[in-house]
């Protein structure tokens, strides 16, 4: 059976909800971060950055999570969550799970560790506020892609793994200090409309989450 070392919350669950989605039976693995876990040779066997998600599917062993979702799409395609292989369609999805994890994820990781960037508590102060601001910018593009897209979900009538991937990244803006995720016009509809997946909201339970939803 799959296992899925995870995070609540962090960046194991858009694994987590696509393995909810595809009805793959899973074992999860609470990763012990308080008790030094992620850097313990063990699991530094499994993933040598340190980091959660981390799959394990017989002898395939698997990090990243944009990469362990398109893996898990790609491996039950009757579960609808990219379009057909070779189509513009599949190529926007490519793009967006991309850009998500290569771009805005990134810039996210600023903001929640920016003493990893200055040293001084006023320095550091100044780059959380700056990576805020960045996001905040980027997360923008979602918001007009809504907007422009004939249907519900990012690309356009069909719920995918760019949904799963975005709202997960947009969660994490919570707490922001200044303007959020949800306060912007197209993403705070679309977001409730993920939530209320059944798929969605299994994983939100299981892992114990708290509101602010999002």
């Amino acid at each position: 059976m799959i296992q899925l070392h995870y995070l609540p919350g962090a960046a194991s669950m858009a694994p987590h909800i696509v393995l909810e989605e595809l009805g793959c039976g899973h074992t999860l693995l609470k990763v012990d971060k308080a008790g030094g876990q992620l850097g313990s040779p063990a699991y530094r066997q499994l993933n040598p950055n340190g980091l959660v998600p981390v799959l394990v599917d017989g002898d395939l062993v698997l990090y990243e999570s944009a990469a362990i979702c398109l893996h898990l799409a790609d491996s039950h395609p009757a579960g609808g969550l990219m379009p057909a292989l070779g189509t513009a369609e599949r190529a926007q999805a490519y793009k967006w799970m991309a850009w998500l994890a290569g771009t805005l994820q990134p810039a996210t990781n600023i903001y929640f560790y920016p003493e990893r960037w200055a040293d001084s508590a006023e320095a550091v102060a100044q780059v959380k506020a700056h990576a805020e601001q960045r996001v905040m910018t980027l997360v923008q593009q979602i918001d007009t892609q809504l907007a422009t897209q004939v249907g519900p979900w990012l690309l356009g009538q069909t719920y995918s793994l760019p949904d799963i991937h975005a709202m997960m990244v947009c969660r994490w803006t919570r707490n922001f200090a200044g303007p959020k995720a949800r306060d912007l016009p197209h993403i705070g509809p679309w977001l409730q409309r993920v939530f209320e997946r059944p798929a969605v909201q299994r994983v939100f339970g299981a892992e114990a989450l708290q509101a602010p939803w999002f």
